[in-house]
């Protein structure tokens, strides 16, 4: 199976999109700059100013119109630069995108995407490198989809492009350059459905984005001091497959959900709730959490790296647990 980058499988994933004629991209940068993460680059040359709309800065502006467009029958593609951004546009994000179709009683549905980029680890300080996509998957009528790898973006955003609601598709900063399989004929991954990235039989830990390599990483590690540690992939937020999880931490009897938000109100909590109301009488050990240092994110790369969970922090935690 070949191998490509996450950039390149989201570049796919938009090229089939465009293959609908209802589609069309909007956002700052994506056209003649070629996107502030080249995941859109000769876009413009290829499909012209009708369908690659650059725009101005103001994403209030640029969330509104994908809204309009889409209840007039067109499926816009948004693109926010960071997620921190539509900080700018959670009126039309939460009080417009996510509540019309119910508002108007089914009548009115909003097909729009939003892709976005969250996570720390780029040098970009502190208010461009949070991670807010807990905040969205808080909010019924959105769906919030986080993948980790290629393969999984890929698939993913071709089961978004079948949903008629809002759909935040949440792409890390730190991920476009990792490589992963991804096969040359078609596939999708349904949205709502977590998956064990590594088989474990002593600990689950469960993780999303960027997290599922830390995780991943610290499994590794975990290995050579005989914990079996197995790791869940929730891939999206809302849905959220809470069953997965807790199968998971039924067989393993502990838990411990990694995360690079802050622990305070992260989704984590949330997570941590699924699996003590679903697997309370299997636990051997209090559910626990790894999570961002509770600061604005330094600038320093050092304190950066600092800030952000790691494996040797999650083996830490992990080994804690294993001796509750």
């Amino acid at each position: 199976m070949p191998e490509i980058t996450y950039r390149e499988a989201v570049t796919r994933a938009l090229r089939e999109a465009l293959k609908d004629p209802r589609v069309f991209m909007m956002g700052e940068d994506i056209g003649a700059y070629g996107g502030p993460y080249a995941v859109t680059k000769g876009f413009l040359h290829e499909y012209g100013e009708g369908r690659i709309k650059d725009t101005p800065i103001s994403e209030s502006v640029i969330v509104g119109a994908g809204i309009g467009a889409a209840l007039a029958g067109l499926r816009p593609i948004v693109e926010i630069m960071t997620i921190n951004f539509t900080l700018l546009a959670m009126d039309q994000i939460v009080n417009h995108a996510a509540k019309l179709r119910y508002m108007s009683g089914g009548q009115f549905s909003v097909p729009l995407v939003v892709r976005t980029v969250t996570g720390g680890g780029a040098q970009l300080a502190a208010t461009h490198s949070q991670n807010f996509e807990g905040w969205y998957a808080h909010v019924p009528g959105l769906k919030v989809v986080v993948p980790a790898t290629p393969y999984d973006a890929l698939g993913l955003f071709r089961s978004v492009m079948e949903e008629q609601d809002p759909v935040i598709f949440v792409e890390h900063i730190r991920l476009y350059s990792t490589r992963g399989p991804v096969p040359d004929e078609l596939y999708t991954v349904p949205l709502g459905k977590a998956e064990v990235k590594r088989e474990g039989s002593d600990l689950t830990l469960v993780a999303y984005s960027r997290m599922v390599h830390v995780a991943l990483a610290a499994a590794q590690q975990l290995e050579q001091e005989g914990i079996n540690a197995e790791v869940v992939d929730l891939r999206t937020l809302r849905p959220l497959d809470a069953a997965t999880v807790v199968a998971s931490v039924r067989k393993t009897h502990r838990a411990l959900v990694v995360e690079e938000d802050w622990l305070t109100g992260g989704f984590g909590a949330e997570v941590a709730s699924r699996i003590q109301e679903g697997a309370f009488d299997h636990l051997d050990a209090p559910v626990g959490r790894v999570g961002g240092v509770e600061v604005p994110m330094p600038y320093a790369s050092n304190l950066e790296e600092a800030a952000i969970p790691s494996p040797e922090r999650v083996v830490r935690r992990a080994k804690e647990l294993m001796g509750a």
